[in-house]
C-alpha cells in the first residue's frame, strides 16, 4: 500500500504540475485563436500562480475542517471545471479568469495531497512514499513543453486542457476507492484576518515576480506589488504572534529540521524553477531548435528523476540525510550551472548526460528534503506544515524564474542587443550557484538528523 497511496496522489499532482508549464509552449497558438497577443496572454500564467498564492494558505484549515480526502477530491473536480473553462475561452478576459479558477483547484491538490500522504504513512516509510510523490514535480516541468508542443502542433491547443478530464476522473475514483486515510478533523476557527493578509502578501510577491520575469505589464507594477506583498507579509507575522489559531503558524519554524527543509529547499528550488524557463529558451532562441526538438532533449531529466526512485530510500538509510542532501544540493547546483556551458557545437548526447545526472540528483534531493521536513513535526501540526511547505515552494519557484528573467533583461540592456548565448550563461551560473548554497544548510545538521525517518541510525547501531 505504501506505493499505491502516493501514486494515486501523484495522478492529481502530475496534472497540476503539468498545467503550470504546458501552457507556455502553446501561448502563440492560443493567442492567435482568441484574438490577442502572446505577451498579454502571459497574464494567464500570472493569474494561475496568484490563485495558488492566495488559496494555498487556507488549504490546511479546509482539510482540518471538512476532511482531507473530501477536499482533495473536490480540488480535482474544481481543477477539471477550470480546465473545461480554459478550453472554451474566447477572449483574453475569459481565459485569464478560467486560469484563475483552475488555480484555485490546483492550490488545494498539492498541499492536501501531501497531507494525506503524511497522515497515512508511518515515519519510517516516509522516504519511500515521498520518492514516488515527488515524481510529478520533477517530471511534469520537463515533459510539459514536449507534450504541449506535440498536442498544439498535431491536434489543437484545446487538448492541453481536455486531457485533464479523464485524468481527473480517474484520480477522483481511485482516491475514493483506495485512499484509506484517517479522517482527522480539527475544527479550529478560521483566521480571516490572517487569510486576507497572507493572501495579499503571497499574491503580491508572486504577481510582482511574475511581472518582473514575464513583463506582460509595465515592470513598475511588478515592483509595486512586491512592495505591497512584503508589507502585508510583515503585518501578517505581527498578527500571527497575537493570534491563538493563525492561518500559517510561524511557530512551526521552531522545529530545526522543518526550518532547514524550508530554507534549503527554497534555495535549491530557485535553480530548479529557473531551468524550465531558461533551457527551452536557450535551445530554441540560441540554437535554433523547434519546441518539439527542445522538449525531446530536456525530457531526459525526467528519466533521471524516475530512475532515482529505486535507490533513494537505500541511499538515505545508508548515509543519512545531512550528507546526502548536502552532496546532491552542491552537485545538483553545479550541474545546473554546467548547462550554461552548452553551445550549438555541444553534442546532444553530452547535453542529455548532464540533464540525466541533474534529474537524478534533484529527485534524490527533493525526496529527502520533503521527508526530512516532517521528521520533527507532530501529526497535529501536519496540515499547517503542508501549507507552509506549499507556499515556500511557490514563492521560491517564482523567485527563480524572476531572477533568471531579470538577469536576461539586465544583460541584454548592457550590451544593447538581442539575447545572446552569454546572457544565458550568466543566468545559469547565477541560479546554479544559488542552488548549490542549499548544501551548506544541510551539511551543518547533526549526522543522525531525521534518523527516525531515514533509518540511518538504526543501521549504525546494528553495526556496533
Amino acid at each position: 500500500m505504501i506505493r499505491v497511496t502516493p501514486l494515486i496522489l501523484a495522478v492529481a499532482l502530475f496534472m497540476e504540475q503539468m498545467d503550470s508549464t504546458v501552457i507556455a509552449t502553446s501561448l502563440p497558438a492560443i493567442a492567435a485563436d482568441i484574438g490577442t497577443d502572446p505577451i498579454s496572454l502571459k497574464l494567464a500564467l500570472t493569474a494561475y500562480f496568484v490563485a495558488l498564492a492566495i488559496f494555498i494558505p487556507i488549504s490546511g484549515w479546509m482539510a482540518d475542517r471538512f476532511g482531507a480526502k473530501n477536499i482533495f477530491r473536490l480540488a480535482i473536480f474544481v481543477f477539471m471545471l477550470g480546465s473545461l473553462a480554459c478550453s472554451f475561452s474566447f477572449s483574453l478576459e475569459t481565459f485569464v479568469v478560467s486560469r484563475f479558477f483552475q488555480g484555485i483547484g490546483s492550490s488545494m491538490m498539492t498541499p492536501v495531497g501531501r497531507l494525506l500522504l503524511v497522515r497515512s504513512t508511518p515515519r519510517n516509510e516516509l522516504v519511500s512514499a515521498m520518492a514516488w510523490l515527488t515524481v510529478p514535480a520533477l517530471v511534469a516541468p520537463v515533459t510539459g513543453p514536449l507534450i504541449g508542443g506535440f498536442l498544439t502542433t498535431y491536434l489543437s491547443w484545446h487538448w492541453i486542457f481536455w486531457i485533464n478530464i479523464p485524468i481527473g476522473i480517474a484520480g477522483i475514483i481511485l482516491a475514493g476507492l483506495f485512499l484509506n486515510v484517517p479522517d482527522a478533523r480539527n475544527p479550529r476557527p478560521v483566521d480571516m484576518v490572517g487569510f486576507v493578509l497572507a493572501g495579499i502578501a503571497f499574491a503580491g510577491c508572486v504577481f510582482g515576480l511574475s511581472v518582473v520575469s514575464l513583463p506582460a505589464l509595465p515592470i513598475i507594477y511588478g515592483y509595486l506589488t512586491i512592495a505591497i506583498g512584503v508589507t502585508a507579509g510583515i503585518l501578517y507575522l505581527l498578527h500571527a504572534r497575537r493570534t491563538k489559531f493563525p492561518l500559517l503558524d510561524p511557530a512551526l519554524l521552531r522545529h530545526r529540521l522543518f526550518r532547514s527543509s524550508i530554507t534549503g529547499g527554497s534555495f535549491f528550488r530557485i535553480g530548479v524553477g529557473a531551468v524550465p524557463f531558461l533551457l527551452p529558451l536557450m535551445l530554441q532562441l540560441g540554437f535554433g531548435l523547434n519546441p518539439f526538438q527542445s522538449g525531446a532533449i530536456t525530457f531526459v531529466s525526467a528519466i533521471g528523476a524516475i530512475m532515482s526512485k529505486f535507490i533513494a530510500e537505500r541511499v538515505f538509510a545508508r548515509f543519512g540525510f545531512p550528507r546526502v542532501l548536502g552532496f546532491t544540493a552542491l552537485f545538483g547546483g553545479l550541474l545546473i550551472a554546467a548547462q550554461g556551458l552548452f553551445s550549438s557545437d555541444t553534442p546532444v548526447p553530452a547535453m542529455m548526460a548532464i540533464l540525466l545526472a541533474g534529474g537524478i540528483l534533484r529527485s534524490v534531493f527533493f525526496t529527502g528534503s520533503n521527508a526530512l521536513g516532517y521528521a520533527d513535526v507532530d501529526d497535529e501540526e501536519a496540515s499547517q506544515a503542508t501549507a507552509v511547505v506549499a507556499v515556500a515552494q511557490q514563492l521560491s519557484v517564482a523567485f527563480g524564474v524572476a531572477v533568471a528573467g531579470a538577469i536576461l533583461e539586465i544583460s541584454t540592456r548592457l550590451h544593447g542587443g538581442e539575447l545572446t548565448l552569454l546572457d544565458f550563461q550568466i543566468a545559469f551560473f547565477v541560479v546554479g550557484g544559488l542552488s548549490a548554497l542549499a548544501g551548506i544548510i544541510y551539511i551543518r545538521l547533526p549526522a543522525d538528523a531525521g534518523s527516525n525517518v531515514s533509518g540511518h541510525r538504526a543501521i549504525a547501531v546494528g553495526k556496533e
